[in-house]
């Protein structure tokens, strides 16, 4: 009887290893900010260099859209004067969301920030040197998966920041699914732009179509869904101070409650959706825009125009180049309406950050741009607000109450 309990035992247990494993599916994420001082201050001036350095990502994006599809999306795009440039210009790495993923055979660990706003994946390379001094660093001649393309990669930056290397593929496990000879770039020059003290994640996985890509390759996610590896052709992201996630393969119904709105995607490219309305303490300003939903974004940003629009219904103060200041506990009632839904911006995330000697006065996270035409850009402080997933499949984005 004993000889069959342990037979019956080590059968199941190999039972339990022949069948599939479930995955973790979820990727948690960690925010990490430098625009705002330890104690909660924030300069207009770095603001106003980050508005710059997200209008160069979106030109960047808009030129590889048109070089790989020969359509001009966003014809209405027009690039700030060079003769203006009395604007500081940063590398756009100030606030990012990091997660963990794995790469190559075997898997190594790196740690990543996760963008919708791009496409392409890179890592820093076994010959960066001192540039990658900190990172975490991906050798393809250590992996049994990688194969070499036979091109190189630049990735520039408005500041002059780059990365530079050669193209593999390689295997990529994002929250345990694996993507097969995934298109990625191993990076042999760092700029300080992407330094450990400035960059805090190892390199960057775009999450964009392929449209925006530079390295004219499919996202990480977009790999996964052709080769059928996840359940469903979604992603979703949970963007808050504790608790984040980007969840793969589905949605984490723990994190969400009601029905999600969803809107189509109107250009592939960027996750880029129309809206319904703007509209401040009760009175709509802006009806009808379009916008791109981007976690690589901190603030909500708008054309200057309308951006004074909104905040003269509060009779804020402009501080310089579209950034508005009020009373810190004057927050105002700002609701996005997507899909024909409202959704409210809490005081927490449209106070972008204290101003000033007093202490009183904060910052607005709604900000102008001379540099996008009449496109929006949906960041971080509307997404701290919902429950948000992106829809590959489906092509289409879509939005729920925090639970």
């Amino acid at each position: 009887m004993r000889s069959l309990s342990v037979s019956l035992i080590a059968a199941l247990q190999a039972l339990a290893i022949a069948l599939p494993q479930p995955h973790p599916l979820s990727i948690p994420l960690t925010k990490r900010s430098t625009l705002r001082t330890a104690d909660g201050y924030v300069d207009p001036a770095s603001i106003r260099a980050y508005i710059s350095s997200t209008e160069a990502k979106l030109h960047r994006g808009a030129a590889a859209i048109e070089r790989n599809t020969g359509v001009a999306l966003f014809s209405s795009l027009t690039r700030r004067a060079a003769a203006s440039g009395s604007d500081p210009l940063v590398d756009d790495s100030n606030e990012r969301w990091y997660g963990k993923i794995e790469v190559g055979t075997p898997p190594h660990t790196f740690t990543i920030d996760c963008d919708t706003g791009s496409t392409d994946f890179f890592l820093p390379g076994p010959s960066c040197g001192d540039a990658c001094s900190g990172h975490d660093i991906y050798n393809p001649n250590s992996s049994s998966s990688a194969e070499p393309l036979g091109r190189s990669f630049t990735v520039e930056y408005n500041d002059g920041s780059m990365a530079t290397g050669d193209l593999y593929t390689d295997t990529v496990s994002l929250a345990g699914y694996n993507a097969r000879a995934q298109t990625l770039g191993v990076a042999s020059l760092y700029s300080y732009g992407f330094s450990s003290e400035n960059f805090g994640a190892d390199g960057l996985m775009g999450m964009a179509f392929k449209s925006v890509s530079e390295f004219g390759a499919d996202s990480v996610f977009q790999t996964l869904v052709s080769q059928g590896a996840v359940p469903e052709p979604v992603f979703a992201f949970k963007l808050a101070s504790s608790g984040s996630e980007l969840y793969v393969g589905g949605v984490n119904s723990a994190l969400y409650r009601g029905p999600f709105t969803y809107t189509p995607v109107t250009q592939q490219g960027y996750w880029q959706i129309a809206g319904d309305a703007i509209g401040i303490n009760g009175k709509e300003v802006v009806n009808g825009f379009s916008a791109i939903v981007d976690t690589g974004t901190t603030l909500i940003i708008g054309d200057t125009s309308y951006v004074s629009q909104l905040y003269a219904v509060i009779n804020a103060t402009e501080v310089g180049g579209g950034v508005y200041s009020l009373p810190c506990d004057a927050m105002p009632n700002v609701n996005i309406t997507i899909g024909g839904k409202p959704f409210a911006l809490s005081a927490e995330t449209f106070n972008f950050g204290k101003y000033g000697s007093s202490g009183n006065t904060c910052l607005g996270g709604i900000a102008g741009s001379d540099g996008l035409g009449d496109l929006w850009i949906l960041g971080d402080v509307f997404l701290r607000n919902v429950y948000s997933v992106f829809d590959v499949g489906n092509s289409r984005v879509g939005f729920s109450e925090l639970a």
